[in-house]
């Protein structure tokens, strides 16, 4: 886990990890939200709607910028105040592995406060997430 403080955070400054999202991470998902909509859970139906597979959730995988912010960026001082994200393209299991990567793009002083351009992208290198980010860097 990092440890950034809000004065050691610079434009530009990037982190990024990988992650394989799996059929376990599906149920566990569908377990914990309740979500049942077809598309995420019954491959035929998946098919029949012209997507290769199920479809990943989309909110499973934004969860994954939690932890850009909580454990990459800024790390253990960080609190999420605001995210506003954009689907660009379906996610499949068969496009593992998934990158996300975030980048200081803006500090506001009175606050401590800083903005994190977002996104997430396939084996493929193909862009299935971008997003802003507003996060907080608490003192220590």
């Amino acid at each position: 886990m990092n440890t950034y403080k809000y004065e050691d955070i610079e434009l530009g400054l990037e982190e990024k990890f990988q992650v394989n999202i799996s059929e376990e991470m599906l149920d566990k998902f569908l377990d914990i939200t309740g979500d049942i909509n077809p598309l995420h859970n019954n491959l035929d139906y998946a098919k029949s709607k012209g997507y290769k597979e199920k479809v990943v959730y989309g909110m499973l995988t934004s969860s994954f910028l939690s932890t850009l912010a909580g454990v990459y960026l800024p790390g253990k001082y960080s609190l999420i105040h605001n995210v506003e994200i954009l689907f660009k393209k379906p996610v499949f299991i068969s496009d593992n592995p998934f990158t996300i990567i975030g980048k200081v793009v803006e500090k506001n002083d009175m606050f401590k406060q800083i903005t994190i351009r977002v996104e997430i992208v396939n084996r493929k290198s193909e862009k299935v997430l971008r997003g802003i980010m507003k996060v907080g860097v608490l003192n220590e």
